[in-house]
């Protein structure tokens, strides 16, 4: 037992798990939208996520993340190494558009994380940015690239599909944003810290309205995706209220990350039955 929670908590600890999210929101817009997701893309955007999220969560400076002294650590290193180098063998067969569209997300993602120059602050330390730039990066990796990779258009519905995917990682967030109250840096000012745990958590329960009622703004909404988005409508919203200061160890990092997949499995069996 003590193993296999050992291996758990790898598992959420080397970001595979929000990985997996960000691949489950690849393929709802492949349910969403109709577009086919690209074998090398999907890949690339799991691994890449990997190497990505643990450069973000374990080295804010790029030099700590290369003098790794904790064991622990240097394991989760190593296989952020691998899972970059898995990335980049899948990165060789992308489009130049699916590249250019992944170079602007590893730049948010880079600021966001390492200082601009020598004792400057990063993105991370712009108070409250933090959440709107995370939500930014997912909505564009697990929307944008997949229809740059099918050489489709960004049509009135995809940009529809950006934004309430946006909002909905914007939502999840609020659970971190209020556990992390604990050990954020006041200079951070994220918006637990400016507003109070109860105006954010309204925040994040408003947001669902627009979540929602955006999918009937679509041309080619189904009702697979109509009950779906209602589902995790009510979903996000319960766990607004169920969001507390004090949570549960994994209540975040593994059922709140666990949405996102959730919604892909509600949209698979949907589509099945109607």
């Amino acid at each position: 037992m003590k193993l296999l929670n050992r291996i758990f908590d790898f598992y959420l600890d080397a970001s595979i798990h929000v990985a997996l999210g960000i691949y489950a929101l690849v393929l709802v817009t492949e349910l969403t939208l109709g577009y086919g997701v690209d074998y090398h893309l999907a890949w690339f955007l799991f691994m890449g996520s990997i190497a990505c999220y643990n450069f973000v969560k374990y080295g804010v400076e790029a030099k700590k993340y290369i003098l790794v002294a904790n064991r622990y650590h240097k394991n989760i290193q190593f296989f952020s190494f691998i899972a970059l180098a898995i990335a980049c063998y899948h990165g060789w067969f992308l489009k130049l558009e699916v590249w250019m569209g992944v170079g602007m997300l590893v730049a948010l993602t880079g600021l966001y994380a390492v200082p601009l120059l020598p004792h400057a602050k990063n993105l991370r330390s712009w108070g409250g940015l933090k959440i709107f730039i995370v939500a930014l990066v997912w909505a564009g990796t697990t929307v944008v690239l997949p229809v740059l990779s099918e050489g489709a258009s960004l049509e009135k519905d995809v940009w529809i599909e950006v934004v309430q995917r946006f909002l909905f990682v914007l939502i999840l967030l609020v659970p971190f944003e209020i556990r992390d109250l604990a050990y954020d840096s006041p200079k951070l000012r994220t918006l637990p810290q400016r507003y109070g745990v109860a105006n954010t958590k309204i925040f994040g329960s408003f947001a669902t309205l627009p979540f929602f009622f955006l999918i009937l703004f679509k041309d080619n909404a189904s009702i697979p995706e109509l009950i779906a988005g209602g589902i995790i409508f009510l979903i996000l919203g319960a766990t607004m209220f169920m969001t507390k200061r004090k949570q549960d160890k994994y209540f975040a990092s593994f059922w709140v990350e666990s949405i996102s997949i959730f919604w892909w499995v509600l949209l698979v069996v949907l589509k099945e039955l109607f």
